[in-house]
Order: structure tokens, then sequence, then C-alpha cells
């Protein structure tokens, strides 16, 4: 902590200049990567959705098979029944007996044109299922490829760009000690607030970076004295000198060709 009370200010400003290359080229790396994580998260979700609902219309048709089977035989009992009816017709004593014979053969057989009418039902829901089961077999397909494929570009890319990264949030680390923390948490407070990240920059032009408001000329001349910390008035960044900046600017891209 000692140290950093001790820097000057050209030094406070030259270190926060370089945390903010370090941490725009950081910036800079998952801005490459783009929304691919989210794009592979989301196709992930929605292949394990698809592999959901196939194995839930698998379910449904083996739930409706076996209640085709059940209803074939409730088919062949009452069948039995009818038959076992029809021989005991033969033996009646009174047409009482008959009659209550010929109501149980009535009823068997509005049992079978029932079962035969569920079955007839069931065998549809299963076709129809069977056309979901495929339409959804070929958009699992469809996705799974293109899950394959995102993969494929974020694997490269993290491949490409993950131990620079690594090394890079490191030095920002490293450089983040060099400075008092009240800079840091200044520092850190800016960069969340604006758009692009950027805290700390140089004066371009005769105005902040990337701003469009002038800067007074006697301003300009105390931020090349580097006598003290100065803020633009517009959006709070921290403004370095050209100079300073085209000199840490050559420095970083030094030890970024390094990492």
């Amino acid at each position: 902590m000692a140290n950093k009370k001790e820097s000057t200010v050209e030094e406070k400003l030259r270190a926060l200049y370089d945390l903010q290359l370090i941490d725009s080229r950081v910036d800079e790396i998952r801005n490459v990567r783009g929304e691919l994580p989210l794009e592979v998260q989301d196709l992930e979700d929605e292949v394990l959705g698809l592999k959901t609902r196939m194995d839930k219309l698998k379910t449904d048709v083996e739930t409706i098979n076996f209640e085709i089977t059940a209803k074939k035989n409730l088919i062949e009992e009452a069948k039995t029944l009818i038959k076992k009816y029809a021989e005991q017709q033969k033996n009646v004593r009174n047409s009482r007996e008959f009659n209550s014979l010929s109501k149980e053969v009535e009823f068997q057989e509005l049992e079978i044109q029932l079962a035969e009418k569920n079955i007839k039902e069931f065998k549809a829901q299963i076709e129809q299922k069977k056309e979901v089961v495929a339409d959804t077999k070929e958009k699992l397909s469809e996705r799974e490829g293109h899950l394959k494929h995102k993969k494929g570009e974020l694997d490269a890319i993290l491949a490409e760009t993950e131990k620079e990264e690594k090394a890079l949030l490191k030095k920002s680390e490293e450089y983040e000690d060099k400075i008092e923390d009240r800079l840091i948490q200044a520092y850190k407070r800016i960069r969340h607030n604006v758009k692009n990240g950027l805290a700390v920059v140089p004066v371009e032009r005769g105005a902040s970076g990337g701003s469009f408001f002038t800067i007074p000329p006697q301003v300009q001349v105390e931020i090349a004295s580097r006598k003290k910390i100065i803020t633009d008035e517009h959006s709070g960044r921290i403004l370095v000198d050209p100079l300073l900046a085209e000199e840490e600017q050559d420095r970083m891209q030094a030890l970024f060709a390094k990492l």
C-alpha cells in the first residue's frame, strides 16, 4: 500500500492507462466470442428439451399400445362370455332366464363395440404421435447439427484466446495492485458506467477520446503537465495526454505480443 501512495501523478496516469489498455484487450477478446456462449447454451437447452419431448412421446405410444392390448383382451373375454351365455340359453327353464342371459349377451356385444371404437381411436392417436415423433426427430437432428457447428466455432475461438485472456487477467490484477484503491474504485465505477468500458482516454483533436466536446486549451495544458488527475466534465472519464497514450500503447503492444 505504501508503494501505491509514493507514486507520482504521472506514474499513476501511466498505470491507469496501462490497466485500461489491458482491460480493453480482454473486452476485445470477449467481443470476438460475442453471443456464441449464449447461443451454444440456448441450443443445448433446446436439444435437451427436444430429447425430453421424444422420450415423452415414446412413453405415450407405449402407454397407448398397452391400452390397445387391454381392450383386445377385453374383447376376447367378452366373446368368451357371449359364447358361455349362448350355451346357457339352450338350457334355460323359463323366458325370464332367457331374457336375462340375452341382456348379458347384449351388454358384452356393446362392450366389444366400445372396445373396438377405443382401439380405433388409440390407433389414430398413435399415428398422430408418430407424425410428431418424426417431426421432432428431424428438428432434433437439425438442432444437434447446428449445436455441433456452434460448439466447434466456440471451441476454436477459446483455443485461440483462452490462454491470452488468462494472461491478460493476471496482468490486470498485477497493474491494479500498483494503483491506490481510491483510483481503482473510481476507474471501475467509470468503466462500469460508460458504454464501451473506456474509463481512461487520451485527448484527441482537442476533445476527450470518443467525445465531441472540446476541452479548453488551459485544461489541455494541465493534462499534458501530468501534475494532477483530470476527468472529462461531460463523461467523467480520466484524461491523459496524447504523447503519454502513444508511449504506453507502444509499450503494451510489445507486452501483448509476448503473451
